[in-house]
């Protein structure tokens, strides 16, 4: 039985987590998968084991530690403009409210190393976005925005050939990314959970 069935703790109580990328060894460690590899960070940090295949994707159920949150971390198994499809369902089947849903993702509009949290908002051209808003019904979910740059140009092929690339900063640079966004995922938990630390 799920640890989201009903039970002492009640419906609306975990946080869901939908990690953005493209399925394939082909589009690892490209920007646009950021989100897989957050997703990925934070299923090793709280030890979660293997993910299961359901709702089209990968998913990870358990708690952020001892006593923690309960959460899912869904990496979605469709390609980038389809998420919905898997996140939708999932979200449905889970029963998890979207207040406390969140996205991580790749943002081309802010620079490379930085990170932003907000809550609804645009959806900025991002095709996973807008297939989320379409499988989720609205677009007021949150989202952990990672800033992975842009070309010096505005040719959408460019732009494209950018996000689908792989990322020419140092290793070192993108694990730190990563970590980053694990920890502004973390904080964001807290807050929606009311567990921050006096």
């Amino acid at each position: 039985m799920s640890i989201f069935s009903r039970g002492r703790d009640g419906d609306g109580d975990r946080i869901l987590i939908v990690g953005l990328g493209n399925p394939g060894p082909e589009h690892a460690r490209d920007r646009h998968n950021i989100g897989f590899d957050v997703a990925r960070e934070l299923a090793r940090r709280w030890d979660l084991g293997k993910p299961k295949s359901k709702y089209k994707g990968e998913l990870w159920e358990g708690r952020t530690g001892p006593g923690g949150p309960r959460v899912a971390i869904l990496m979605p198994m469709t390609y980038m403009n389809a998420v919905g499809d898997s996140a939708g369902p999932a979200r449905g089947a889970l029963k998890a409210p979207l207040e406390k849903t969140i996205v991580l993702h790749d943002e081309i509009d802010i620079p490379f190393g930085e990170i932003r949290v907000r809550e609804g908002g645009g959806l900025a051209g991002h095709n996973g976005l807008k297939s989320l808003k379409r499988g989720f019904g609205s677009a007021g979910f949150w989202r952990v925005r990672i800033g992975v740059g842009r070309p010096d140009s505005t040719d959408p092929e460019i732009v494209s050939a950018w996000v689908l690339g792989k990322f020419r900063e140092p290793p070192a640079e993108v694990e730190a990314l990563v970590d980053d966004s694990v920890r502004e995922t973390e904080r964001l938990i807290e807050r929606l959970t009311g567990s921050e630390q006096p």
